[in-house]
């Protein structure tokens, strides 16, 4: 589904490659609606598309069923129709195993990287239905497809989000919406301080663990993958990687990430 036009609703715009998804989809001609839990964040990102008028954002906390439902009231009102769906807002979880992870954080990942991207889809299927075409992009992750360690729930959830997009493809085969996920690697975003995960900060000397893809590339990846109706999209020369090595050996793969986990 080619984006110009077009009204695409963006999660997670307050920053990394969600305001990059925001900033390149208005480029393109699209009108989009973006959401995120901090007023602050899209308050820059609407300065960033220099207050257009294409642009709607709106605080929302996407793991609040009944404030999705008024958010597509909303996107209504301001534009009159809706046409796609990026699921990008995702959190991870503090480097941890499992045993020692709270039940608290616990359900934050799984509502916001899993139910969030749900309520989403549910709220917003029936109108892209009735359109001529629509589109529906969640973003996963490459730890959706195998495990990083003390990243377990996360992956878990992003693993969920893969399969409820690979049902959906199926469910809506025959429909005018077509339906992609999209496996980012590494990406150099603020998503561990945005989620409360604190990290160490690299020596000024020493060399990152991984090669990061620039939040820019990855939007430009990301609607790309949307423009051309892709099943599947990796992102980054690491997750791109990761996929070969775990489709010929998923032991060796988890050995090799786990050694990798042990250097950042």
């Amino acid at each position: 589904m080619l984006v110009k036009d077009k009204v695409i609703v963006v999660t997670g715009g307050g920053g990394g490659i969600g305001r990059q998804l925001v900033l390149q989809l208005l480029q393109k001609g699209a009108k989009v609606a973006t959401v995120d839990i901090s007023q602050e964040r899209l308050n820059e990102t609407y300065e960033k598309a220099n207050r257009s008028e294409n642009l709607m954002i709106h605080v929302l906390d996407i793991t609040k069923l009944e404030a999705v439902k008024e958010f597509l009231v909303a996107v209504k009102a301001k534009f009159g129709v809706v046409d796609g769906l990026i699921n990008n807002a995702g959190i991870i979880q503090p480097f941890v195993p499992v045993k020692d992870l709270e039940y608290k954080k616990i359900n934050q990942v799984m509502d916001v990287n899993f139910y969030g991207p749900l309520y989403m889809i549910k709220t917003f299927l029936p109108e892209f239905l009735s359109r001529p075409e629509a589109h529906i992009l969640n973003v996963s992750s490459m730890g959706g497809f195998f495990p990083f360690p003390g990243q377990s729930i996360y992956g878990a959830s992003k693993a969920a989000l893969k399969l409820l997009t690979e049902g959906l493809y199926a469910e809506l085969l025959n429909s005018p919406v077509k339906v992609g996920v999209v496996f980012p690697g590494a990406i150099a975003t603020d998503i561990s301080k945005n989620s409360g995960v604190a990290m160490a900060a690299p020596k000024a000397d020493e060399k990152p663990a991984m090669k990061m893809t620039l939040p820019e590339k990855a939007a430009e990846d990301i609607i790309k993958a949307m423009e051309k109706n892709r099943f599947q999209t990796y992102v980054g020369s690491d997750s791109k990687m990761m996929k070969m090595m775990y489709k010929l050996s998923p032991k060796r793969a988890i050995s090799f990430i786990t050694k990798m986990m042990a250097k950042m």
